[in-house]
């Protein structure tokens, strides 16, 4: 009688992430889960890990017949902003990847046991399958993301884009602007010069150098640098991904100049046609908090947003970090930070943003 339940039944373990073999096995099955992202992959928890210092981890659902999901995750530590589990750090996306319900409540059951084990009091979960019942709670349209089918031509693609906007990236390739696309050395200390001073300007510390030279390392062919230059100095550049056939633009900005050259816009429009180029047929804008400067600012390019749902689990009694730049308890930090030089926050900022996750 007993028989067929034991078959059905399902455990978690934690992978082995040092195991070439055990990580090939997880690649082999995320290749085939039709809403696994980036953010699930291995490549993406080392690049963090090796980046950052934030220890990575895998949890593994397993039944009778093989994985039945998987839950990335860091363990994310600092001594500003205390410990949580993310799923998945420095990521916009992750979660329970799953299509069964009872494997999706297992692994979202072993998480928390984790996060009391390793005193952490609280868990982020940034998208996926998402858990329900006490101590979870469930957040939406706090951000959105952004996605559109990328067009036929270059000049289908500028057709494509909003009157309006569409006017400023004409205006930007009539600036005499240049780019250049590589993953060299030099291509990452342009992309880390420019982005280092936009981040300082928005008033939020630059994560670590080490973070994106990881990233290009794990990725390999599915990531690179576009950087915009005026007169041979960069004045824009984004870091993408690549995946499934979409291009994911991921950190990215431009100096102070870049606004009245309009730099950012060519950036874009210029990773568009690169990206189609490469056979993709999707651009993913990324994701943006609702109502902010990014948010209409893609918005402007014609991209529809689309609410993400997040879920958050604390232990009785505790109280979630919070590390939303938006939050009032940050608001004179922020106007200080931006009024620092540019030495000092790329000093302080990455020892700062290893902590956020």
């Amino acid at each position: 009688m007993n028989a067929p339940l034991l078959r059905q039944q399902t455990t978690v373990r934690l992978a082995d992430l040092s195991d070439p073999a055990e990580v090939a096995s997880l690649e082999k099955w995320l290749a085939v889960q039709p809403d696994a992202l980036p953010f699930h992959q291995p490549n993406w928890l080392m690049a963090v890990e090796q980046g950052t210092g934030q220890q990575a981890y895998m949890l593994v659902a397993q039944s009778h017949d093989g994985i039945a999901g998987v839950l990335p995750f860091h363990l994310i530590h600092s001594p500003m902003f205390g410990r949580a589990l993310v799923s998945s750090g420095f990521a916009v996306g992750g979660g329970i990847l799953t299509r069964d319900p009872a494997a999706g409540r297992r692994l979202a059951a072993e998480i928390c046991v984790l996060a009391e084990r390793w005193s952490c009091p609280s868990v982020e979960l940034r998208g996926g399958w998402l858990p329900r019942g006490q101590r979870w709670t469930e957040k939406r349209n706090a951000y959105a993301n952004f996605i559109r089918p990328l067009q036929a031509d270059d000049d289908a693609e500028l057709l494509a884009i909003p009157r309006k906007q569409r006017a400023e990236v004409r205006k930007a390739l009539d600036n005499g602007l240049t780019f250049e696309i590589g993953r060299t050395a030099r291509d990452i200390d342009w992309h880390y010069a420019t982005y280092a001073e936009s981040v300082r300007n928005l008033g939020t510390p630059v994560f670590p150098k080490s973070l994106m030279e990881a990233t290009l390392r794990q990725f390999g062919a599915d990531a690179d640098i576009l950087t915009v230059l005026h007169d041979g100095r960069p004045v824009a550049s984004v870091m993408s991904l690549y995946h499934r056939a979409t291009v994911m633009p991921y950190w990215g900005g431009g100096v102070w100049d870049a606004r009245r050259l309009r730099a950012n816009d060519l950036m874009y429009y210029a990773l568009m046609n690169h990206a189609r180029q490469r056979g993709c047929m999707h651009f993913d804008f990324g994701r943006s908090k609702v109502g902010s400067g990014a948010y209409h600012f893609k918005k402007s390019w014609g991209f529809e947003p689309e609410p993400l749902a997040y879920a958050f689990y604390t232990h009785d009694g505790q109280v979630p970090r919070d590390i939303n730049p938006n939050s009032p308890k940050y608001r004179a930090q922020i106007a200080l930070w931006q009024k620092l030089p540019l030495a000092v926050t790329n000093r302080l900022g990455p020892w700062i943003s290893r902590g956020l996750g």
